[in-house]
């Protein structure tokens, strides 16, 4: 989806965030809706419709306006800027993943956005030569090279990146609320990137931070850069998640060489055999990213946002179609394009019978565009 960049009236950020905190509406579904019904307010009343012809029982649950106003009013006196994707102030590069969360928290200096931005992610329980490699590589990239630098402020190789960088340019992407400080020991780094650099979050104020939070946080961290630098990590990390999304989203990722006898370099070594860039300094880096920024600069230079074409009308759906669907989906993810292929049918179709059965609760949906059938009982 090509997302137009204006300005949200208050209306239709009210409209958006009403949208995306109601019932099984997630990020993708959420482009899907507006792609079809054009404007937020127009898939809300399409949500009721759409969720029992995908074979719910019950109503779903659409989030009241005046609990998105309250939301929206707590947000503005914390001082959060609500920020969505078809605005200018959204990470650009971001806005083009598919997941990317339709609206962004954010605390302190959105304009650094407008940078490149470079991630920078590792092991928790960093040695002492990791977080000292990972803080001057950050001062590095922010202090010469004008980069945004990005991190996750959990401890180790995170809290480095962003102290290093603290002066230069600095964006720490929260896994739960932009109030809630995680680690508790950050509350210090917390407050002085707010003050100078950004944070950003898709929570609503107060979320704790919860495992499942960590990986969709990550392809935040991955979608705003340009590139990912593993400095330290495990086999097994949430730093191979973020470097694994940076390649789906077709990001560079750098990997931080280490001794094959220190299992915090296993990560970074595995990455290199599989054909990360080698990384000794910030020459490496900028090595591969200086050519690839000057010829986005100039394939943006001059670019205007598209006109939005009206949304076309949802097409006809009959019985023996959505049947025909179902009969295509189980437990394993299957392609949409698969499903397409299998079913004979034309994609509009395909792709309103898997948005009905979503809202519905009885599909999820995977990375690489594949859907899978939700069995409960």
């Amino acid at each position: 989806m090509t997302v137009e960049s204006r300005t949200l009236s208050p209306a239709e950020k009210t409209d958006w965030l009403r949208l995306i905190r109601s019932e099984n509406v997630g990020p993708v579904t959420f482009r899907r809706l507006l792609e079809r019904y054009g404007t937020a307010r127009d898939a809300l009343a399409a949500l009721p419709d759409l969720a029992r012809r995908g074979g719910r029982a019950k109503p779903v649950r659409i989030c009241p306006k005046g609990e998105a106003e309250r939301e929206l009013e707590a947000l503005d006196r914390f001082g959060v800027q609500v920020v969505g994707c078809a605005e200018p102030a959204y990470p650009r590069r971001l806005r083009q993943v598919e997941d990317a969360p339709p609206l962004l928290m954010m605390i302190g200096s959105p304009h650094l956005f407008r940078r490149p931005a470079v991630a920078i992610v590792g092991a928790r329980n960093a040695s002492g030569n990791g977080r000292q490699f990972a803080r001057r590589l950050a001062a590095d990239l922010a202090g010469q090279f004008g980069l945004l630098v990005v991190s996750g402020l959990a401890r180790g190789i995170d809290t480095a990146a962003h102290e290093g960088s603290l002066a230069g340019g600095t964006c720490a992407v929260m896994a739960g609320g932009p109030d809630v400080v995680y680690p508790p020991e950050n509350d210090r780094l917390h407050a002085a990137i707010a003050d100078g650099g950004v944070i950003v979050s898709e929570h609503p104020l107060g979320t704790e931070p919860q495992a499942r939070h960590f990986p969709r946080r990550n392809r935040i961290i991955s979608g705003i850069a340009v590139g990912v630098v593993v400095v330290e990590a495990s086999e097994r990390s949430g730093s191979l998640i973020t470097a694994r999304l940076a390649l789906e989203q077709g990001r560079e990722v750098f990997a931080v060489p280490g001794s094959p006898m220190d299992p915090r370099c296993a990560g970074p070594n595995l990455l290199l055999r599989d054909g990360a860039t080698l990384t000794r300094d910030v020459r490496d880096v900028m090595e591969v990213l200086d050519p690839l920024l000057k010829r986005r600069e100039l394939d943006d230079d001059g670019a205007r946002p598209a006109p939005r074409a009206p949304a076309p009308p949802p097409p006809e759906v009959a019985d023996a179609a959505r049947s025909a669907v179902l009969s295509c989906l189980g437990a394993s993810p299957v392609t949409v394009d698969e499903v397409i292929r299998e079913c004979q049918l034309s994609a509009p179709v395909v792709a309103t019978i898997l948005l009905e059965l979503e809202l519905a609760g009885r599909l999820e949906r995977h990375r690489g565009n594949r859907v899978s059938l939700l069995f409960f009982g």
